[in-house]
């Protein structure tokens, strides 16, 4: 153990440097240039994953509102490069050397120029902190210093010696949570007072996603599945966050200006039109039915699932989470659909064929998975499903054959579902009411 704790002390020393906003040396194993090409690398598979909104005017819109934050902050000579994703997901992240991300599912919750500075300017104080850095010289650390003391003490190998390094390794990353994320909202509370923005905005944005999180952990649970998160998010209500509320009003008593911008109105008309939940390119999903205009192919999953339209997966779950089906495309498949099957779900599947107003396919079933594949434009589209245990996977057989069974061309009809659903800002009249005007929303 003392090996390990001393190879540890000589990585503290060697990868110390200056952090831009403290002023205090920190622990980081990368220069800057590293660090934004670190960043540089990972944008590549960010934008693998995500596909960039199609809006140029919203990107140009969110890139100017971020450089204004940027050019205000403790790194204002890094260059930043900001970029909304086409995903329904309620999400914002940086990456390090100044990559920050928005996600289109985020800006629907928001409500002015403001807020969208507060989401930026929170992202910007993770890249200014140097949080990301920070985090991954903690874990090269940790696996360092392990290797280095088992040259020392071959023990150091056995199992309780990798348990004690693991140990060591997560005491380092352990204050990457709550103290990060209030330091951020701290400085992009302060970055926004400098950009003549409201830094109270910083606690209205945690507000409106932490009443966003408590209505998806009632639906999860409802629906047998996990609740979903924001990575700034904890426990307790920003109205009830004294740190939280002490930071943000730091800030303000530092703020210039008497009268704040709010943007409401720019941020109105800047995501006017904006996407709402599936995008056609993605495919949408309506009444547990996922149509998708560009393959051309329209399936029905069974009532009750909860259907995911993930950026790499169509997954289907059953109420109580006991079994999934997920649905996969391949390309360029090769043989009838009955070889494809048996080469794809084992030689021990029972098979079958099937066609499909003529679209040919094949149902495969064993004790483990079932479900089907079928070709259609030179291509195989795959139906599997997975259950907790072989009992769980028989209750749905049925339903999951009923499932494969559905898959079909899109019909004329069908292409008109396929438009999706879009923000439309709606001046209230005197009379109106939140239940009238709901009435004439798609969304009910």
């Amino acid at each position: 153990m003392r090996f390990l704790i001393l190879s540890l002390i000589v990585l503290l020393f060697a990868g110390c440097a200056q952090n831009p906003v403290t002023g205090s040396n920190d622990f980081v194993m990368m220069s800057e240039s590293q660090e934004i090409a670190i960043g540089r690398q990972s944008d590549e598979q960010v934008k693998k994953q995500y596909p960039v909104y199609g809006s140029k005017a919203l990107q140009d819109y969110v890139n100017s509102v971020g450089q204004r934050i940027a050019k205000h902050s403790h790194r204002p000579n890094l260059q930043y490069h900001f970029t909304v994703l086409d995903t329904p997901d309620i999400n914002a992240f940086a990456l390090p050397g100044g990559y920050v991300y928005i996600t289109r599912g985020i800006m629907a919750y928001l409500n002015s120029e403001a807020e969208l500075a507060a989401v930026l300017g929170h992202e910007i104080g993770h890249v200014t902190a140097r949080h990301g850095v920070r985090q991954q010289s903690a874990a090269q650390a940790a696996n360092i210093g392990l290797t280095i003391a088992s040259i020392f003490v071959p023990e150091i190998n056995t199992a309780g010696a990798q348990n004690l390094a693991n140990l060591v390794g997560g005491a380092l990353l352990s204050g990457y949570g709550r103290e990060h994320e209030l330091e951020a909202d701290r400085l992009g509370a302060e970055y926004l007072a400098r950009t003549d923005y409201d830094p109270q905005a910083i606690i209205t944005v945690i507000g409106v996603l932490k009443n966003q999180e408590l209505q998806d952990a009632q639906l999860a649970k409802q629906e047998g599945r996990e609740a979903r998160r924001y990575h700034g998010l904890f426990a307790s209500h920003p109205d009830n966050d004294t740190r939280l509320q002490q930071a943000v009003g730091e800030a303000q008593k530092n703020a210039t200006p008497q009268v704040h911008f709010s943007g409401r109105k720019e941020y109105l008309a800047a995501t006017e039109g904006l996407t709402f939940n599936d995008s056609s390119d993605q495919g949408v999903v309506r009444n547990n039915a996922f149509y998708h205009g560009d393959l051309g192919f329209a399936v029905q999953f069974p009532a009750n699932w909860q259907v995911h339209n993930l950026p790499t997966a169509l997954v289907a779950v059953s109420p109580g989470g006991d079994v999934q089906m997920q649905m996969k495309l391949d390309e360029s498949p090769s043989g009838t659909p009955l070889e494809y099957a048996r080469r794809f779900a084992g030689y021990s599947a029972q098979l079958r064929g099937l066609d499909l107003n003529g679209l040919s396919g094949a149902l495969f079933e064993q004790s483990s998975t079932l479900g089907g594949v079928i070709f259609m434009n030179k291509q195989a589209f795959v139906l599997q499903a997975r259950g907790k245990d072989s009992n769980n996977l028989a209750a749905y057989r049925e339903a999951i054959f009923d499932s494969v069974r559905s898959f079909h061309a899109l019909t004329n009809a069908e292409r008109r579902l396929v438009k999706p659903l879009t923000l439309h800002v709606i001046t209230a009249q005197r009379g109106d009411t939140f239940a009238g005007l709901a009435k004439n929303s798609p969304l009910g």
